[in-house]
């Protein structure tokens, strides 16, 4: 913290909307509510509940959500399916999905040798901070679409994310009949129903989380670590924090210290669907950790203590 002046007596710039916005320090930040409310952050501003009672839904989007979330990110995945000859057969591929998240592939036409309607997998992972791979598995059956509204679909969405025209006479859908969701390669995978899939929307900031998390990461540290030391109770001494990933709902951050690498969970204040709203509430929230840390204020919150070791 290069300075101790409190904000309260020194006007701050206010929060910058450009294209490019910038995180604000603690003493740079701008309080955005009324002069009449209260500038401190409470983690629990929506619930009354202990954050121990707090459902998961509440703080962090649910399996189903995520794995939409990785379909819509990724851009390859394996497929797995029996070939005419039956024996199992993986390939890489590109893909992009319909709107019920089924991904529509563009075979090379050296894999039409796969069956067609037959039970097959298409697996799909994305990489969070180079630490982080949360990854799913659909399992359903290769079919032909022919609906000529959802190819013009598909075909506007391939040649959006991959800049090249889709050769639909190659194109394939998966029928999303099973999903297996896995946080990460050493974490218990779980099952998601079709319709928790199907009706599930993609968080509305993935894409901008990966700029995000690298920004914190990169050029606020130490704000990243006074908000573990902060919001998170761990009962022991914590060497660093970093930053994995960030939705709606709150951020992950993978905590470091002599007793191992935990990861661990800290909510927003409130629900945040755009760059502008995270950016305010990590202002917020940087802000109050700061003024908690040089005794300036105390905490009105109750301290996250669900972590878990993961190494």
């Amino acid at each position: 913290m290069r300075s101790l002046i409190s904000p309260s007596l020194c006007p701050s710039p206010p929060l910058s909307l450009s294209n490019k916005p910038h995180l604000l320090s603690p003493h740079q930040f701008q309080h955005v509510a009324s002069p009449q409310s209260s500038p401190k952050c409470s983690l629990h501003a929506v619930s009354t509940e202990p954050l121990s009672a707090v459902t998961e839904s509440k703080t962090k989007p649910s399996p189903a959500e995520v794995s939409r979330s990785i379909m819509d990110l990724a851009q390859t995945g394996t497929l797995s399916a029996l070939a005419h000859d039956t024996w199992p057969l993986g390939i890489g591929a590109r893909f992009v999905v319909d709107p019920d998240g089924a991904p529509a592939l563009c075979f090379n036409p050296a894999h039409r040798s796969l069956a067609v309607d037959n039970r097959s997998s298409f697996h799909v992972k994305f990489e969070q901070s180079g630490l982080r791979t949360p990854q799913c598995t659909l399992l359903g059956s290769l079919t032909k679409p022919t609906d000529e509204k959802l190819l013009n679909k598909l075909s506007a969405k391939w040649e959006k994310k991959f800049g090249e025209e889709a050769d639909l006479d190659l194109m394939y859908l998966i029928s999303v009949e099973r999903i297996f969701h896995m946080e990460d390669f050493s974490e218990d995978g779980v099952w998601v129903a079709p319709s928790e899939y199907v009706t599930a929307e993609p968080d509305p900031l993935r894409n901008v989380s990966e700029k995000i998390v690298e920004e914190m990461n990169s050029r606020h540290a130490e704000d990243v670590n006074r908000l573990c030391n902060v919001y998170v109770d761990t009962g022991f001494q914590v060497s660093s924090a970093k930053m994995i990933w960030v939705d709606r709902l709150g951020f992950d951050l993978y905590i470091y210290s002599e007793n191992g690498v935990f990861v661990v969970r800290i909510p927003f204040p409130r629900e945040v669907t755009d760059e502008k709203a995270v950016k305010s509430s990590f202002n917020s929230m940087s802000h109050l950790a700061w003024e908690i840390e040089k005794n300036y204020a105390v905490p009105d919150f109750e301290r996250v203590n669900s972590f878990r070791k993961i190494r």
